[in-house]
């Protein structure tokens, strides 16, 4: 499930920045990055299953190795997991709309704190 019409497509900002503030919301960058992208994650554990909220980002300057690089953020998504095979997006899934509230509210604090300090 994208989520649309967010304004995230048209945010770029500092990565370290933007580690420290998806951090502080839940979303983790872990080892989900090579030298040109990103993908934070926030894990949901409920009764209908596993899903994962990811907000996606590539890099427009620098190197995420080195960390000094700006993002340019992509759509975020909503996806839920299935063991082996991995996280799957499509709009034929279903998402709890507690879920999908909760991941709206999310996302709006954190365009929010992003703002502050996007380039």
């Amino acid at each position: 499930m994208k989520f649309e019409n967010t304004g995230y497509e048209q945010m770029k900002a500092d990565l370290n920045r933007l580690d420290e503030v998806m951090q502080e919301k839940g979303l983790i960058r872990e080892g989900q990055w090579d030298y040109e992208r990103v993908t934070y994650d926030k894990k949901f554990e409920l009764k209908e299953g596993v899903y994962y909220l990811r907000v996606r980002g590539y890099t427009v300057e620098g190197d995420v190795g080195a960390h000094k690089a700006t993002i340019q953020l992509m759509t975020p998504l909503l996806g839920k997991y299935y063991y082996p095979h991995g996280v799957e997006y499509g709009d034929e899934e279903d998402y709890p709309q507690s879920l999908v509230n909760q991941c709206k509210t999310i996302l709006g604090t954190l365009k929010a704190e992003i703002d502050k300090f996007a380039l």
